[in-house]
């Protein structure tokens, strides 16, 4: 088995990664996997739209808000492999604080009003590595 610090390592690393873990040993032979990110930041914006009459993100323009965050992400170069994904999701079940977006991997919860909100979560939180407090739910 190929050596990494010393430590035995997953023979097929390309496999593991393709799976987002990689396996290792530890000195004492017993497993463990580590979490390998793709992104180094992910942001989901809340896209539902309800039709029971609760209020929803999507019906709150999360979706045009999660398109400009994209076209910002990839104007400043942040897009790609290693650097930062946005996408939306699904209900996640916070539309009564919406809309909300979620960063990972710090799993910070922000409502987004604004194209000026979006601006300062991808400034102060993704470029800066600070909770824009004022965002945050």
């Amino acid at each position: 088995m190929p050596q990494n610090f010393g430590l035995p390592v997953h023979p097929n690393p390309q496999r593991a990664a393709s799976r987002g873990l990689i396996q290792c040993f530890s000195k004492m032979n017993s497993f463990r996997a580590v979490r390998m990110s793709f992104y180094s930041h992910h942001i989901f914006f809340c896209t539902n739209e309800r039709d029971d009459g609760r209020p929803s993100c999507g019906h709150r323009c999360s979706s045009e808000l999660r398109d400009y965050a994209k076209k910002k992400i990839k104007a400043l170069g942040l897009n790609g492999q290693g650097r930062v994904r946005v996408n939306n999701a699904g209900c996640l079940d916070r539309c009564d604080a919406g809309p909300v977006v979620v960063v990972y991997p710090e799993e910070v919860w922000y409502r987004i009003d604004s194209k000026e909100d979006v601006d300062a979560v991808v400034a102060e939180h993704v470029q800066g590595g600070k909770v824009v407090e004022r965002l945050r739910v």
